[in-house]
């Protein structure tokens, strides 16, 4: 099959590999299409940690299961799913307090780009055994997943948007419900509309936020924010951002969700709040980014706080949004500014370098991608 392979930071191209047939517990899914998110690019760039290639890159993603290993129940040929990146073993200690993001067997996982078994079910064309990004790898035409990693979605949602659900719309949703808990007529500041954080925008919506403030470097994607339920929208660039969201709330926001991953931006949602308000760091940072905040602010109760992949149960908060969107209430297709081919995975990493646009779709399997 054709798949992206990142041989070594700033290496990768489209490449002809073999994926091996599914092991007991896991399906192979003929992937429609993927997203293209900034965490991919921190993988290809090298800035996630040393070790983490040569690996077949791409995590949010949707397609349909074509085989299905020994043992595998509740999924069939034929059904049209999303894929997370988390598959919760319900076993260890975060799983049974609750934090089934931070589960350990699925985070080794993960970081080892490797099988339950510990193995690779990828080869290079040249003998190499490639690792699976994220545990997912769905820049390719077919994945093979554990089973707990795909979760059956409705098959009237094109498989195009479906595929932003397995990672962008959850982590925003899972970051307004779950990690900062926006309520009916809260103040919401979102630092960064990209993909996520202009799901973020829709989500504070759907909560019933009475104030949702959008800030970017670039007007084009404040004006989505505002189509997508901004009440308000700041350039980042302007020369106190954080001023101008204290002076539009009357003294700062309750929630500042930051979507970027910069020690600036994360900064810059800790002044937009008010005191005793929420700070949610979202983005995603390179390793070795510091931040530093103003310490005697901590005597006003500010509060600052991480939230990965939904701070919640994914498989379980991904079938929820799959319901949302197969009846039409989550806006997916309004955050894509680019459907790409293969190939153009690069040129997508270049305008996020760039700040343009917002959500690059791959359409893998462009025939398939567009069928409800």
């Amino acid at each position: 099959m054709r798949a992206l392979v990142l041989r070594e930071p700033g290496v990768l191209g489209v490449e002809t590999v073999m994926l091996a047939a599914p092991a007991r517990g896991e399906v192979r899914v003929r992937i429609a299409a993927a997203g293209v998110c900034r965490s991919d690019m921190h993988l290809a760039e090298g800035g996630l940690g040393a070790g983490r290639w040569p690996v077949v890159l791409g995590h949010e993603g949707a397609g349909v299961i074509d085989a299905i290993g020994e043992g595998v129940r509740g999924l069939s040929i034929g059904d049209h799913v999303a894929l997370t990146m988390v598959a919760p073993c319900g076993l260890c200690d975060p799983c049974r307090r609750g934090e089934r993001t931070l589960c350990e067997p699925a985070g080794r996982r993960s970081l080892a780009g490797m099988m339950a078994d510990g193995m690779s079910r990828l080869t290079a064309g040249d003998g190499v055994v490639l690792q699976h990004g994220f545990g997912v790898a769905c820049f390719a035409q077919y994945a093979v997943l554990d089973a707990a990693a795909v979760v059956e979605i409705p098959r009237q949602l094109p498989l195009w948007q479906a595929a932003l659900l397995g990672c962008g719309a959850l982590t925003a949703f899972g970051a307004i419900s779950h990690a900062a808990r926006v309520g009916i007529g809260d103040r919401v500041c979102v630092v960064g509309c990209g993909g996520v954080g202009l799901q973020a925008v829709a989500a504070a919506r759907l909560a019933g936020a009475a104030q949702i403030i959008a800030v970017d470097v670039s007007e084009r994607k404040l004006e989505a924010a505002r189509r997508l339920g901004a009440t308000d929208g700041v350039l980042a660039g302007d020369p106190d951002p954080a001023g101008r969201v204290r002076a539009l709330t009357g003294g700062g926001v309750d929630h500042a969700l930051e979507v970027v991953g910069s020690p600036a931006t994360m900064r810059l949602a800790w002044d937009a709040i008010r005191p005793g308000g929420t700070a949610v760091v979202v983005g995603l940072a390179r390793v070795g980014v510091e931040v530093s905040l103003p310490a005697i602010e901590f005597l006003s109760e500010k509060r600052i706080i991480g939230s990965y992949y939904a701070s919640a149960d994914p498989p379980s908060a991904l079938r929820g949004l799959a319901e949302l969107a197969g009846a039409g209430r989550l806006p997916l297709a309004d955050v894509v500014s680019h459907r790409i081919e293969l190939d153009g995975i690069p040129e997508a990493f270049e305008r996020m370098r760039r700040g343009e646009g917002s959500r690059s779709v791959v359409m893998i399997d462009p025939q398939l991608a567009d069928q409800p």
